[in-house]
């Protein structure tokens, strides 16, 4: 398994931006595909967005065209630039990863390693 390690949540006015971390160890990011998922109290973990090993993106709906997701091989570091946030952004964020290359999984049981997560408080 990948060690992963989450930072950068805090708390935000609507409309501002945070960016989020999540160190890998153990594998290099080409070989793994990296996604980011969230949670609100109450509810079921949802998808986000991921990033293949070979750098094909996938965002959810809701978040399209104002998140953005990015690695730095070089740090094994995978990204989640949030902008434009809503309240309804509030929510732990959790980074997953599992090996992979060209494929991207939306499914929590799809991937194998979960960091422990980051608050992000968006207020109205």
């Amino acid at each position: 398994q990948v060690q992963l390690v989450e930072s950068g949540g805090g708390s935000v006015q609507a409309g501002g931006s945070l960016r989020l971390s999540c160190v890998a160890s153990g594998r290099p990011l080409r070989s793994m595909t990296m996604a980011w998922f969230r949670q609100a109290p109450g509810k079921e973990r949802e998808f986000v967005s991921a990033i293949s090993g070979s750098a094909i993106t996938r965002y959810a709906d809701s978040v399209k065209g104002r998140f953005a997701i990015s690695t730095d091989i070089n740090k094994n570091t995978v990204y989640l630039e949030m902008n434009t946030l809503k309240p309804e952004d509030a929510a732990v964020y959790y980074c997953a990863a599992r090996p992979g290359y060209h494929t991207i999984w939306a499914t929590t049981l799809e991937y194998d390693s979960w960091g422990q997560g980051t608050q992000v408080t968006v207020s109205s």
